[in-house]
């Protein structure tokens, strides 16, 4: 994807990665909180994933009025979101010249007038040579926007020891800066499935020694309705369903998918992060004095008491 010549000479340019799939209704408002964004410089990388409803013509008629220096339409791969997202990373590597900003986009959110300029502000104060990750909390809305409530705030600092048994960078609020642009789209062409793209992000991010900055000040409006793929997890509901999954093995079954997608890329971990997850990935094979005493070696943590005592007693049932 590259920028025509009055805006390659713009670093600041901020590459907008959208998963497009049956999203007509909600769509048009999505694309009209990019163009009242405060940072201007941004464009948009669509990937429509087979919609049978309006949303390619939607996506056609923005390209028509701003043209292709404001977004790209590519099909999707129509493998589900995460491929999706991981599609839109592999073609942009493909690319002659990656750009230097990435943000990831839902298709149904609104977002907050500062959203780019906030996340831009905050990773520049980072050492630009390390990889760093923007992402915030959200104001949690329903398909009319009618009603808002602050998504979970965050305790304990983002680190690869909460990353490996937990997410907590919403996949829509995040924006990379150029050190993470280079590891992620490296890391994206040796890769193979992920769960979702945000958690493999927040784990290979903290795994190869980057910075996660994590904004209390939400960043946008998030819809939750029938057809978010994982929706927040902040209800007595929310959490008795994730419960229900750690006991079905599904939360097993995740751990396998993410192990597998760092040791495609554990030449870029810090070498005790590697370690660790190796441990980590032997851990139910262990006999039980020995997971405990190997999950109190690791350390690992989720942001409450709660998900805490639960990562422990999923490692006494085996469940991880």
């Amino acid at each position: 994807m590259s920028l025509p010549p009055e805006r390659d000479a713009q670093a600041d340019c901020v590459h907008i990665l959208m998963a497009v799939f049956n999203g007509a209704e909600t769509l048009p408002a999505q694309l009209d909180s990019f163009e009242a964004q405060t940072h201007e410089n941004w464009r948009v990388l669509a990937s429509d994933d087979g919609s049978s409803d309006d949303s390619r013509n939607i996506l056609a008629s923005f390209r028509k009025r701003h043209g292709s220096s404001r977004i790209d339409i590519i099909d999707g791969p129509r493998q589900g979101a995460a491929e999706n997202f991981l599609g839109m990373l592999r073609h942009v590597a493909d690319q002659s010249r990656a750009p230097q900003w990435i943000a990831f986009s839902d298709q149904d959110d609104v977002w907050l007038s500062d959203k780019i300029t906030r996340a831009l502000t905050a990773l520049k104060g980072q050492d630009q040579a390390a990889p760093a990750l923007y992402c915030s909390r959200t104001w949690v809305t329903c398909d009319t926007l009618e009603t808002r409530r602050l998504s979970a705030p965050r305790h304990r600092a983002p680190d690869f020891r909460n990353a490996l048994v937990q997410n907590i960078a919403a996949g829509n609020t995040i924006v990379l800066n150029p050190a993470a642009v280079k590891l992620v789209l490296d890391a994206a062409q040796r890769v193979g499935r992920v769960v979702v793209h945000d958690w493999w992000l927040y784990q290979l991010i903290t795994g190869a020694g980057g910075t996660v900055i994590h904004d209390d000040t939400p960043g946008l409006l998030y819809r939750q309705h029938g057809a978010n793929q994982i929706g927040v997890n902040d209800t007595w509901r929310a959490r008795g369903h994730r419960l229900v999954q750690l006991l079905r093995g599904e939360f097993r079954a995740w751990n396998h998918v993410n192990i597998a997608a760092l040791r495609a890329t554990a030449h870029v971990l810090h070498p005790d992060h590697r370690a660790a997850l190796e441990t980590f990935a032997h851990l139910s094979s262990q006999p039980l004095l020995r997971r405990l005493s190997l999950l109190r070696q690791l350390r690992l943590y989720r942001q409450t008491v709660g998900g805490t005592l639960t990562l422990w007693f999923a490692v006494v049932f085996r469940l991880v």
